[in-house]
């Protein structure tokens, strides 16, 4: 948080004392993450002193309806504080009080800790960050910004397509930040404005993220905390991803087309600079062929992860063999890329280990968010009470139908994408409760992973908690209330379509 402090006045002609600076005031912020859920996790454990312990029993790892029954716990007061203190390091390697009767989310029968998620948070990280060192990314969009530069529509449908795939794949976020500088410059040679350069950055990658196909840090921790395969799902997660980025893009470009005849139509004023950045030369260098093995080791890594998840066997496709692979192997198969990246793109040993090591340290902290929050879950086991707010909460959707259902799942993950704007934070914390709620329903389970993510990317499309949006609009120079009124049309659009989607995953899942 910054602050703002006033400077001293001068002395009056008449030599009377200056007058006192103002009192200096502070800019209320929300608060980050972290703050949220230690927050949550106090909050929880007070309730376990409130809410009475139950438990449900289980078939197959799934809870048995109309099976809710009352448990008396044997721990005491000294139990539940070293509980408290001991979350985060137990969330992270799976230790559970054995004597208070615990049973995983949603009654699985055993809890597996944040261990596996953590290292493979890491090792995405140290990829992705030696990847963008190399200049690879960067030279890539540029060069096909200017192959596609006589074809303005064309363009703009390819770059938000790109971020798009940034988004689904990997969650793309922080990392756009270095595009803005390139893609600025771009719409406004094409005619355009600012706004339409920070849309196809954001909106692109935002509307990705929100319809993740394999995004680790959103399809696989919710993934792994609803206890299915990140696979699972993943047909509508993809034919989602291809309606809603399509509807983006049409969006976007229609705005574009418009600015383009009427630039008076423009939601942004132009800046002075704005003719400055017009004549700048937008040649882009060739890819050298270091760059271009770069690329092909980025693109291959994240397609063969894909078919490593995806059941094969389960979609009746038997010509292809069903791998399984879960966090350990594929944190295994993003460390060696990396270290194939960085081969390929001549950093050297030193300058490879020392980017593996960097960007397992800028991602370190989503992995300790997804710590924290799998503490809360222990605390909720060791307590059983877990069980107790299943029980709760299916008796309040109990009725409703299959469609309903998904789209109140939807509705509930809203509030809690708005309060902890780490995508991996908010699925470790909501879906050990939330996704057990699909087996009372009738539905599978991908169905309440996939309208958590949607509301997670929904409401980080627009939020001013996120560094993401803020950060992205001051180096595009757009002010914030102009990006939510031309965002608004777009959010309602994506808001119809994804109530449809989850209600069509409901009706054939």
């Amino acid at each position: 948080m910054t602050t703002h402090s006033a400077a001293p006045a001068a002395p009056t002609s008449g030599g009377a004392p200056p007058a006192a600076p103002p009192a200096e005031r502070r800019r209320p912020h929300f608060p980050s993450a972290f703050t949220v859920l230690v927050l949550v996790t106090l909050a929880v454990w007070a309730l376990t002193f409130v809410i009475p312990a139950g438990r449900y029993d289980t078939k197959d790892g799934s809870p048995v309806p109309d099976t809710y029954h009352s448990v008396t716990l044997t721990t005491g007061f000294w139990d539940r504080l070293k509980d408290l203190f001991l979350a985060p390091v137990n969330g992270l390697y799976g230790v559970t009080d054995t004597q208070s009767g615990l049973t995983a989310p949603g009654g699985s029968g055993a809890f597996f800790g944040a261990a596996g998620v953590f290292l493979f948070v890491l090792a995405v990280g140290a990829f992705i960050t030696v990847t963008l060192r190399t200049g690879a990314l960067t030279s890539g969009v540029a060069r096909l910004a200017e192959r596609l530069a006589h074809h303005r529509t064309l363009l703009l449908v390819v770059l938000v397509t790109v971020f798009s795939l940034g988004g689904t794949t990997y969650g793309m976020a922080e990392e756009t930040l270095g595009f803005y500088a390139l893609m600025i410059p771009l719409v406004l040679k094409l005619g355009y404005d600012r706004m339409t350069g920070a849309a196809v950055i954001m909106v692109g990658a935002g509307t990705g993220t929100l319809a993740s196909t394999i995004n680790p840090f959103a399809t696989g921790v919710a993934s792994d905390s609803a206890g299915i395969g990140t696979g699972d799902g993943i047909v509508l997660r993809l034919l989602m991803w291809a309606v809603l980025t399509a509807l983006a893009a049409a969006y976007l470009v229609r705005y574009a087309r418009r600015v383009h005849a009427d630039p008076a139509r423009s939601l942004v004023a132009p800046l002075p600079e704005d003719d400055e950045l017009r004549s700048q030369g937008s040649t882009a260098e060739p890819l050298t062929l270091r760059q271009r093995m770069v690329l092909a080791v980025f693109a291959a890594t994240f397609l063969f992860m894909i078919f490593a998840i995806i059941p094969w066997a389960d979609l009746n496709i038997t010509f292809l063999p069903t791998l399984g692979w879960y966090f350990p192997e594929l944190a295994a198969l993003f460390i060696v890329a990396a270290i194939a990246v960085g081969l390929f793109a001549g950093l050297g040993e030193k300058g490879t280990t020392d980017a593996i090591v960097a960007g397992a340290g800028d991602f370190i902290g989503a992995a300790m968010i997804i710590m924290l929050a799998r503490g809360v879950t222990v605390i909720m086991n060791n307590a059983s009470i877990t069980d107790t707010i299943l029980h709760s909460l299916h008796s309040a959707v109990s009725g409703t139908s299959s469609g309903l259902f998904a789209v109140l799942m939807f509705l509930v993950n809203l509030p809690l994408a708005f309060l902890v704007p780490s995508s991996s934070g908010h699925a470790a914390l909501a879906m050990p409760v939330l996704a057990p709620l699909a087996d009372f329903a009738g539905v599978s389970r991908a169905l309440v992973v996939t309208a958590y993510q949607s509301a997670s990317g929904w409401i980080n499309l627009i939020t001013p908690t996120s560094a993401v949006v803020m950060g992205g609009l001051a180096l595009a120079k757009v002010r914030y209330d102009r990006y939510l009124r031309f965002m608004a049309p777009l959010m309602g659009i994506l808001l119809v379509a994804i109530a449809a989607f989850l209600a069509l995953g409901a009706a054939f899942g």
